[in-house]
């Protein structure tokens, strides 16, 4: 099958034919359609994240069909589109996982991290840590929701009853959890770049009250704030915003370090916190809200042996919304 591999952190990934993978016994192998394309991505092959698997095929917002079913994988079938996302497995047996908190099991692994992921013709995934794919969502559509939109939620849910909320980054992640907060008669002030006026008109087309630069403040203090950008300055930059008791939720697996700031930012029980991967309860409650709502989702596609080109244009921020690599065309324009 045709991947695309990365051999070192910090060099790009390459075209190669690699075996097709067989499925294990608890597993599912799937053809791939599309894979999202996710800041997460970026930290395993800028060396962020220090311990991927290599070599590596990476991606972990994978759609795909499933070809056949591992001896004991159960609750899919031949033939039925599926969704795999970055938590790829826990211990089950922790203290973690016995809370249904896998997301903080320390023998967790990880789509195309430390196993192979989605861009690449076919992958194998654990069943009990896929989902099913909404009816009404073509493939392009549905790949964001599998990881900009679980962690979304899941940072939503971190911001308790919120109702003027602050979003500091505004792109794949941001423009799906715009929709789910506005149709929780949320109030959302978007944060960018300065002088980043496209995506600043972006988050206004989409509903967003204010969007300004990200040293602004806000015409009015929020409640919480949600933290996209990789980027340790944003926080106290984010509590000067909130109000006292207000939160600031940390969405991203890798940020630049915090620099100092005063304890009068934090005084008044403001609070950081950050959010860990996803549990499977989010994506079943996400995948089930998503189309209520209705979250859509704008994606730039990219034929698979592109994706090079669409991590830098992520990294860049030349687009509005979210990349998508496009494994199977056919399969695809099929759906259109």
């Amino acid at each position: 099958m045709r991947a695309m591999v990365l051999h070192r952190q910090q060099t790009p990934l390459v075209l190669e034919q690699v075996a097709r993978p067989e499925p294990g016994e608890l597993q599912l192998l799937i053809r791939v359609r599309v894979c999202g394309v996710c800041r997460t991505d970026l930290h395993v092959l800028d060396g962020d994240l220090k311990e991927p698997r290599l070599p590596l095929i990476p991606g972990h917002q994978i759609v795909g069909v499933v070809e056949k079913t591992g001896a004991a994988a159960t609750g899919f079938s031949v033939g039925e589109r599926v969704g795999v996302p970055w938590l790829g497995g826990s211990c089950g047996s922790c203290e973690f996982c016995n809370r249904g908190e896998e997301n903080l099991c320390d023998r967790a692994t990880y789509t195309g991290y430390q196993i192979n992921g989605g861009f690449a013709e076919y992958c194998v995934a654990d069943h009990r840590f896929c989902f099913p794919i909404p009816t009404g969502y073509p493939d392009l559509q549905a790949a964001p929701l599998l990881c900009a939109g679980l962690i979304g939620y899941r940072s939503l849910r971190m911001t308790g009853d919120a109702a003027r909320l602050g979003f500091y980054g505004f792109g794949a992640a941001a423009h799906i959890l715009i929709q789910l907060a506005r149709y929780q008669q949320r109030r959302v002030y978007a944060f960018t770049r300065d002088g980043d006026t496209r995506s600043q008109a972006f988050a206004r087309k989409l509903g967003a009250v204010w969007a300004g630069g990200s040293a602004e403040l806000p015409p009015e203090p929020l409640d919480a704030a949600i933290i996209f950008a990789p980027v340790g300055g944003l926080v106290p930059a984010a509590l000067r915003a909130v109000r006292k008791g207000g939160v600031v939720v940390c969405a991203g697996i890798h940020m630049s370090d915090i620099p100092s700031f005063p304890y009068a930012l934090l005084w008044g029980e403001r609070s950081v916190r950050s959010v860990a991967n996803l549990t499977r309860g989010d994506g079943e409650a996400f995948m089930e809200l998503a189309p209520r709502v209705p979250v859509q989702t704008e994606v730039n596609p990219y034929p698979l042996e592109q994706a090079n080109q669409a991590l830098d244009d992520l990294r860049r921020g030349r687009f509005d919304g979210a990349a998508v690599i496009v494994v199977d065309p056919a399969a695809s324009a099929a759906q259109a």
